[in-house]
């Protein structure tokens, strides 16, 4: 793994090259694990405005080891959690909406390729650039529907399970032998139930979106330099439906 990377954040019709190589990158993932589809997986989204993509690459741009989106809510189109678990559980819906006031968002689409698994690089790193973006976008709420692995992730950086939904928050989702759990982040824009480590972390991306950064694996002994891009041209304000 070389010593530098790059984590940047754009308006998904703004770079369609960077699209099709998250498509491509996510569907590996899943295909590996046996997943042919997923709610979050369709390529519809590569053409919304209000999608942000967060893409971990080299610092080339030649190879993607991860990211994630953020699917802001515009109260017409359903976000991916909706579609995905409604079918099990529709309060999923009067949940969401009950946050939409303030601004909400799903952060969805989280991958990383075998070559950076277990580092927290195309996990943990993208997860946090979300919630650094979401004061540039006006978001306090942030849900998630979670793989066991990542349900740790956020709750460090302040998430709590839904337990209103589902199975205390959990689902059956996308096999059935797979269990997904509902996460929302209720203070996106102080992170006051973040570790302190993590709240730190975002505070300093949204106080210098372009800042390099020395980051250290979560799980190993492991350093890389992390060169941030997570300033968004100005948003045209989401209108609730």
């Amino acid at each position: 793994m070389e010593e530098n990377i790059r984590i940047r954040a754009f308006f998904a019709p703004d770079d369609p090259e960077g699209c099709a190589r998250f498509v491509e990158g996510h569907t590996k993932v899943l295909e590996m694990h046996g997943i042919n589809k997923v709610t979050s997986s369709n390529e519809e989204w590569t053409n919304w405005p209000f999608v942000v993509v967060v893409v971990v690459e080299d610092m080339a741009g030649e190879r993607m080891f991860g990211g994630a989106r953020l699917h802001l809510y515009d109260g017409i189109h359903r976000l991916p959690i909706e579609t995905a678990v409604f079918n099990m559980d529709s309060r999923i819906e009067e949940v969401i909406k009950s946050y939409a006031d303030n601004g909400a968002a799903e952060l969805c689409g989280l991958w990383n390729s075998i070559e950076v698994a277990g580092l927290g690089i195309g996990s943990l790193f993208p997860i946090r650039a979300c919630v650094a973006l979401t004061t540039q976008l006006e978001i306090n709420s942030l849900f998630f529907l979670c793989s066991p692995l990542t349900v740790r992730f956020n709750k460090w950086v302040g998430s709590r399970v839904i337990t209103e939904v589902g199975n205390h928050g959990t689902f059956y989702y996308p096999k059935l032998d797979l269990l997904a759990t509902a996460v929302v982040l209720e203070d996106a824009y102080s992170v006051r139930s973040a570790h302190p480590r993590e709240r730190e972390k975002i505070y300093a991306l949204r106080n210098d979106p372009l800042v390099v950064q020395r980051e250290k694996s979560p799980f190993k002994n492991f350093y890389i330099n992390v060169h941030y891009s997570l300033k968004l041209p100005i948003l045209n304000k989401v209108k609730v439906g």
